[in-house]
């Protein structure tokens, strides 16, 4: 759709679909001392047909002169969901030294609210966030310690809130996911919430990242099925998930190396691939469903490509 839109390449940031528009929320660019100063930025961009793109909210997170509660700060693959008519900011990540865990709810991606400091289920990054039968959901994820210090936590736990404000953790009973984090979007289909691989960064005490392709579902948080343990898609991370034609998607990632392989399921058994994706292989992209198409926009690949996946 367009190889130079106006915002500065980034990975990780937020995308969302609100308001008849599609949002690209902060992000992740260490080597652009220019759009972000702060290795993360806080701009929000719209757009209503993926070629032109306008600024809604500048980048405020520049300098020590920041001040965190007048605005969130600058974060990148966080948790992002659109709830109860607005778009909201659940955590984020730990490259500002500490584990961000507050939530932020906007109504125009302008003026932001801080609804909450520090949730109770931080410190935490690289979770999954998701808006399911009326709730924000929080699951996955783990800390940081080499960038923010503390101990290695990796969760398999489940929170969710009504409001954003009180959250009440959920019990998951065996047969159950193992420990993880490290997917784009979210996934709600078949009247199910789903989870569809992910993964665990390193840590100083354990070296090793972990690689998933297993798919798991729930109607309730507590009781979870697992689809397949192997899907045909390698073991990823950092890729994007999506529902689109009545099917659950798994666009690109990272495992050792960046993908660009694009798979459908309408079950989580059976997967399908695209062939001949165009787009260079990246991670951490921006994925959208809007006007009947897949947006896949950005990426590690540190252009601000944007890309639409129609129907033939």
């Amino acid at each position: 759709m367009t190889a130079r839109p106006p915002f500065a390449p980034r990975d990780g940031a937020g995308a969302l679909v609100f308001d008849g528009a599609m949002w690209l929320i902060g992000g992740w660019n260490p080597r652009d001392k220019v759009h972000s100063p702060r290795i993360c930025s806080n701009d929000v961009w719209r757009s209503t047909d993926g070629r032109d793109w306008s600024l809604a909210k500048p980048n405020t997170y520049l300098n020590d002169a920041f001040e965190p509660m007048k605005d969130w700060a600058g974060r990148h693959t966080g948790g992002y969901a659109v709830h109860d008519g607005a778009m909201w900011l659940v955590g984020g990540d730990a490259n500002q030294g500490y584990h961000q865990g507050d939530v932020w709810v906007s109504a125009d991606g302008r003026d932001w609210h801080c609804v909450l400091d520090e949730a109770p289920w931080a410190p935490r990054v690289l979770h999954g966030t998701a808006t399911y039968d009326g709730k924000l959901w929080v699951w996955g994820g783990q800390t940081m310690p080499g960038f923010a210090g503390g101990t290695d936590r990796f969760y398999d736990d489940v929170w969710v809130s009504s409001d954003g404000l009180a959250w009440t953790p959920l019990e998951p009973k065996e047969p159950r996911w193992t420990s993880r984090g490290m997917v784009g979007g979210s996934v709600v289909h078949e009247g199910r919430l789903w989870i569809l691989g992910g993964g665990t960064y390193e840590t100083p005490d354990t070296p090793e990242r972990t690689f998933h392709n297993d798919v798991w579902s729930t109607a309730d948080g507590v009781h979870w099925k697992c689809h397949t343990r192997n899907a045909p898609w390698s073991p990823r991370q950092y890729h994007g998930t999506a529902v689109f034609d009545g099917r659950m998607w798994v666009l690109g990632g990272w495992n050792r190396r960046d993908l660009n392989d694009v798979w459908y399921s309408s079950d989580g058994m059976a997967w399908f691939e695209v062939p001949d994706t165009p787009w260079p292989a990246r991670h951490a992209a921006s994925v959208y469903v809007y006007d009947d198409a897949i947006w896949i926009v950005a990426g590690s690949l540190m252009v601000s490509d944007v890309w639409k996946l129609e129907r033939v």
